[in-house]
């Protein structure tokens, strides 16, 4: 990840805080600030399917979030203080989760399509449509995943062996 193109040239990257079944995103993180590049991180909403990316100070600005019922790390709701990445210059980069991949670029989220609503939202903005960068182990990789119409394909899929 560290050593890809489209990651040393990005300036404002978009990061998930990896829970402990995904891939780990913590030395990213640090890497991202260690280079001097923007972090933001999701924030969701719930009981619904929006979702904001709000920056990072540093990487230890992560110890100064609230967990949510999910059991993941963001922002808090009534956090107005930090940069929402749209409100602002957009994104270059987004590293995405999931359950499952095909190789033809197909993900399978966890089912609320937060990431698919907030891309469709990046292709308004006057910068255009981030990279994406879905991480993954080996084995979350299909012949193919379900996909619904509003479903957005992501770039490319970062895993071991690939």
């Amino acid at each position: 990840v560290i050593g890809h193109p489209k990651y040393q040239e990005s300036k404002r990257i978009a990061i998930f805080l990896s829970m402990p079944d995904e891939i780990q995103t913590e030395e990213i993180i640090k890497d991202i600030f260690k280079q001097g590049k923007e972090c933001f991180i999701p924030r969701y909403k719930p009981h619904s399917n929006h979702m904001d990316m709000l920056k990072l100070s540093s990487a230890e600005d992560i110890l100064s979030l609230t967990l949510t019922s999910w059991n993941i790390l963001q922002p808090s709701d009534d956090d107005s203080v930090r940069e929402e990445a749209l409100a602002g210059g957009g994104l270059d980069l987004i590293f995405m989760p999931g359950l499952g991949f095909d190789k033809r670029g197909n993900r399978l989220g966890r089912g609320k399509g937060y990431y698919d609503t907030y891309l469709e939202r990046c292709m308004k903005h006057p910068s255009g449509k981030p990279y994406t960068i879905a991480l993954a182990f080996r084995e979350q990789i299909c012949e193919s995943v379900p996909v619904a119409e509003n479903d957005v394909e992501v770039d490319e899929i970062l895993y071991e062996d690939c």
